[in-house]
């Protein structure tokens, strides 16, 4: 059976890739919009009112608004994969991470509405969840994550200046300490004390690593890097995507290294003499942090 989908957003960089990654597909039809009927409510409610799936590269507002179209037309209604921030804690949506748990990709592949994970929450998630679990982690431990983006994950604003030359080689930001990922962090890496988050970016297109540095003695039981370890490896046996790799002999990492792939690497580097360990994920931003994320759940979700 050939699925249609919608691509609602197809013109940003997570709808070209999604469409890209699509390309050619038999099982697929992707139904387009006009170009001069994108803002076109009528249109764009016949459209959903065709397809099997939508999936929606938009801003925050705008796919609460194309949601609220799919909530009106009942019955007739798509099933949805929403890209954006809006929906990823919201009741009644399942998250689209699905090496998250034990049953969630079932629970993705049998979904009517999915979140597709955030980049910086992808990487987060995945050091963090699997710790907790097994108790390795509290969820109320005091924990910093830091993060290195490629400028692609800071939309066409950021994509223009980079591209430009009139951007920083590296920079900061989020300094407020409220980026819009925590809510996700937290809620699925099961934590209750909010961790310290400093994300960056740095002046190359994608790429990004995440980290979560850790003093052992101050964990309960005083763990090992070799429990991390087993702890990931239990939790991600069988999965495709994700995978423990051990760390390189340099201790450096290069975050462009998965760069055109959908898979994410976890690494544990640990200095046992001083008790202190630094875990890595690393990932393409708009891989498994995006658009190959999005392919993912879609997959699941039409049984492909």
């Amino acid at each position: 059976m050939v699925m249609k989908i919608f691509i609602d957003g197809e013109a940003g960089t997570t709808g070209l890739e999604i469409r890209e990654r699509l390309a050619g597909r038999a099982d697929i039809e992707i139904v387009a919009i006009p170009a001069e009927k994108r803002k076109d409510v009528e249109t764009k409610r016949d459209i959903l009112a065709s397809v099997n799936l939508a999936i929606l590269c938009l801003p925050d507002d705008a796919a609460k608004e194309t949601v609220a179209l799919c909530d009106a037309l009942g019955d007739k209604a798509p099933r949805l994969l929403d890209a954006s921030t809006a929906h990823r804690v919201a009741p009644g949506w399942v998250y689209g991470f699905p090496e998250l748990c034990a049953g969630q990709a079932e629970a993705v592949a049998k979904a009517a509405r999915v979140a597709n994970v955030g980049c910086y929450a992808t990487g987060s998630i995945a050091l963090l969840r699997p710790l907790v679990d097994a108790g390795l982690i509290q969820p109320d431990q005091p924990l910093a994550i830091n993060a290195v983006s490629g400028y692609s994950g800071g939309g066409r604003q950021m994509i223009e200046s980079y591209e430009k030359g009139e951007a920083p080689a590296f920079e900061l930001y989020a300094l407020g300490l409220e980026h819009k990922h925590l809510a996700e962090i937290m809620a699925y890496s099961r934590l209750t004390a909010r961790p310290l988050f400093v994300p960056s970016v740095g002046n190359f297109r994608q790429g990004m690593l995440v980290s979560v540095p850790l003093a052992l003695d101050t964990l309960p039981g005083k763990p090992e890097a070799a429990d991390f370890e087993a702890a990931y490896r239990r939790h991600y046996a069988g999965a495709h995507h994700v995978r423990l790799t051990q760390p390189p002999k340099s201790g450096r990492l290069d975050a462009l290294a998965l760069n055109g792939t959908d898979d994410m690497e976890v690494f544990v580097f640990a200095n046992e003499a001083r008790r202190h360990a630094v875990l890595v994920a690393r990932l393409d931003n708009l891989g498994k942090g995006a658009s190959g994320a999005a392919v993912q759940n879609l997959d699941l979700m039409i049984g492909a």
